[in-house]
């Protein structure tokens, strides 16, 4: 019997992909429909297919990995110092963790107000920052005594200036709350530091995914006793093409656009940030100067999201910027997007649509890239030293890779993927945009499983994504 590398599973909220590898190459490739009730369906019906693709009655693998996204984000709610800095930690820590940020409470809201949104609520974890290292102790020794008295269920991950950690331990503790200690978030003002605390939030992303019935099941089957969020993998695919391996060297500065039917995903990884002093990082609350880097757009998308887009661009001006007639198209446009917002499985039946998906398509990116990127300054700070002319936030003028992922790239010609990203690169302004990047296409949806594969093997995985984008290079 043929033994195959790795077989990769993929829980999403529509649909259950796998894809199956062997000699870092791709050899079945099949989704189907998620079944929330008994995920294991989808999950099975996929086996069917791959044995059917190859020709077989039964197949042995040596690795089968996962990752997920269809049971939802943890809840989750910051508690901190300051609301500035605690919030750009706390984005940074639920970055591909498995969490979703309800609420971001600090040391400047009243004790009574804080309690009332624990209570409110009712988070899953609640990421507990506060003070760098030696620094401030008494928000966070005072936010665990206010939660303390709110009789949460949440896990408490306590994460901030470690000399006051222990008595916000014992205090917790004493009030029968089930915490966990991790590496302050952000150790000095120039630093954060999010990788314990998000193994921390990942680990119960994984126990509550796998109660969904069929999970538990799949877990038992997979053979690093790991379930990885999917945005996560993808997150890694990205690093790991960017910096490439000990024996291999990556493709330098990396973009992924990926763009769903909700919302708008971009990473960005420029491993040259690792090189900076922390002078030149600045502070943590006013910089992009970390070498990863993500922004979820969660009202862009091209099926659920789609009114979302008409909201943030005037449809009049996205049509215009198409040379499309306004008097023709403009009702004809908001029906289209009406119609998503209400069937959003629909797929376009004729060539008006078609074009109305691509507006929308180009639209998204455009408005996902320039919020991620930082933009030239027009004016003068003198509070801030800022002056016109001056780079601020992200700069990604020198990436020289971007790669496309989403439905819209997998099913059309590279040619169309690629003029999609090129007309919403077309107007930079004022923005650190990319000047003129490859662009990649993942037209059999690999990125994520690179991803995970590299959690067991990152020369392996590195091959697998190279051997996907070598012959899509221009």
């Amino acid at each position: 019997m043929t033994k195959f590398d790795y077989l990769i599973v993929d829980i999403g909220s529509t649909y259950t992909k796998q894809r199956l590898f062997k000699n870092k190459q791709l050899v079945a490739s099949v989704q189907s429909p998620t079944t929330i009730e008994d995920v294991q369906m989808g999950i099975d019906q996929g086996d069917k297919e791959i044995k059917a693709s190859l020709g077989m009655q039964e197949y042995e693998v040596e690795s089968v990995l996962a990752s997920s996204s269809a049971a939802g984000g943890l809840k989750m709610v910051a508690m901190g110092y300051m609301s500035r800095v605690t919030a750009k930690a706390a984005k940074e820590v639920a970055m591909n963790s498995g969490a979703k940020i309800l609420e971001i409470i600090s040391h400047e809201d009243p004790p009574e107000y804080r309690i009332q949104i624990i209570k409110e609520t009712d988070p899953d974890i609640v990421l507990l920052a506060g003070g760098t290292d030696f620094g401030d102790e008494t928000s966070l020794v005072e936010n665990a005594e206010l939660l303390a008295r709110c009789d949460t269920k949440a896990v408490v991950v306590i994460a901030g200036n470690i000399m006051a950690q222990k008595k916000a331990e014992q205090i917790l503790q004493g009030a029968n709350i089930s915490c966990v200690r991790a590496a302050n978030i952000m150790p000095t003002i120039h630093q954060l530091k999010v990788e314990e605390a998000r193994d921390i939030i990942h680990k119960e992303f994984i126990k509550q995914i796998t109660k969904a019935r069929g999970l538990s099941a799949l877990k038992n089957k997979i053979t690093n006793e790991k379930i990885v969020p999917t945005p996560g993998a993808v997150l890694m695919a990205t690093e790991l093409l960017a910096k490439g391996t000990y024996e291999k060297e990556g493709l330098g500065e990396v973009i992924i656009v990926d763009l769903g039917g909700a919302t708008t995903d971009v990473h960005s990884v420029i491993p040259r940030l690792s090189e900076l002093k922390d002078e030149e990082i600045g502070l943590i609350i006013s910089n992009e100067k970390q070498i990863s880097h993500r922004t979820v757009e969660g009202n862009l998308g091209l099926r659920v999201s789609a009114l979302g887009v008409l909201e943030t661009v005037n449809p009049k001006a996205i049509l215009k910027k198409r040379g499309l007639d306004l008097d023709n198209n403009l009702d004809l446009f908001i029906g289209y997007c009406q119609h998503l917002d209400e069937k959003p499985m629909h797929l376009p039946k004729n060539q008006v649509e078609y074009e109305f998906d691509t507006l929308l398509a180009e639209t998204a990116v455009e408005v996902a890239l320039k919020r991620h990127a930082g933009y030239i300054s027009t004016n003068y700070d003198p509070i801030t030293g800022i002056t016109p002319g001056m780079p601020v936030g992200r700069d990604l003028r020198n990436v020289e890779t971007l790669i496309a992922v989403g439905g819209i790239f997998a099913h059309r010609s590279k040619e169309e993927g690629e003029r999609i990203i090129r007309n919403a690169l077309k107007e930079r302004g004022v923005s650190l945009l990319p000047k003129d990047p490859k662009i990649l296409i993942d037209a059999n949806y690999l990125l994520y499983t690179g991803g995970i594969i590299s959690q067991v093997d990152e020369e392996y995985a590195f091959d697998v994504l190279i051997n996907q984008f070598k012959n899509n290079r221009g």
